[in-house]
């Protein structure tokens, strides 16, 4: 990514990403953990599956929250507050235990 970045050339992060929940309607923790890295690339390529809207709109809510902490490679040490219940993704697709 960095050589990406020293070349001006746009990077796609496409591991996978979100590809239980776009398939199953529920991501492993390890796809969260790697959409949530995804912030550092400029395009993010999800597959194609029945819960492609829940992808997405997962996606764009973990990317917006990383956005607060982490620009591209650097991260911004701001200060950590909570989120109101009703704002979190994991309740949101049911992934409460």
């Amino acid at each position: 990514m960095w050589l990406c970045e020293a070349a001006r050339v746009p990077v796609v992060w496409a591991t996978e990403v979100l590809s239980d929940l776009v398939a199953d309607g529920r991501p492993s923790r390890s796809e969260t953990t790697d959409a949530a890295m995804a912030q550092r690339a400029e395009c993010v390529m999800l597959n194609k599956g029945p819960f492609v809207v829940e992808g997405v709109c997962f996606l764009a809510d973990v990317l917006r929250r990383m956005d607060r902490h982490q620009d591209k490679k650097t991260a911004r040490f701001g200060a950590l507050q909570s989120w109101p219940v009703s704002e979190l993704a994991l309740r949101r697709y049911d992934m409460v235990a």
